[in-house]
């Protein structure tokens, strides 16, 4: 059972940064895709970034193009996503996924879940 711990919330002024960081308990990290999630209130979870095993393939969502990017240091079984240029429409908690399925932004495909982290940015 892999476990997922996200870090990096919290409250930021719109055009502002952060950096989320998502460490995994599974020693073969390394196998799995990740992704990146966001919950609004009222609101259902939607993708926003994912990343394949190696690292060598990414996408991110529309909306956060050019603002966001996901990597990840397998050596240090972390993933994380760099928020740029963040507006009040990117206030969620973010969750991290993990699959070794394939590389997918589907919810559905992620099989291990991290308990989320808030993001709120003020306008």
């Amino acid at each position: 059972q892999v476990q997922l711990v996200e870090s990096g919330g919290g409250l930021e002024q719109a055009g502002g940064s952060l950096r989320l960081s998502c460490i995994a308990s599974e020693r073969t990290f390394a196998s799995y895709a990740m992704g990146w999630f966001r919950q609004a209130p009222g609101k259902e979870r939607a993708f926003v970034a994912a990343i394949s095993a190696s690292g060598s393939t990414t996408r991110v969502v529309g909306s956060v193009k050019g603002r966001f990017t996901i990597s990840r240091n397998n050596a240090r079984n972390t993933v994380y996503l760099q928020m740029n240029n963040l507006k009040p429409e990117d206030t969620a908690v973010y969750f991290c996924a993990g699959t070794r399925t394939r590389f997918t932004s589907a919810r559905t495909d992620y099989d291990y879940w991290g308990q989320g982290t808030q993001v709120t940015v003020s306008s």
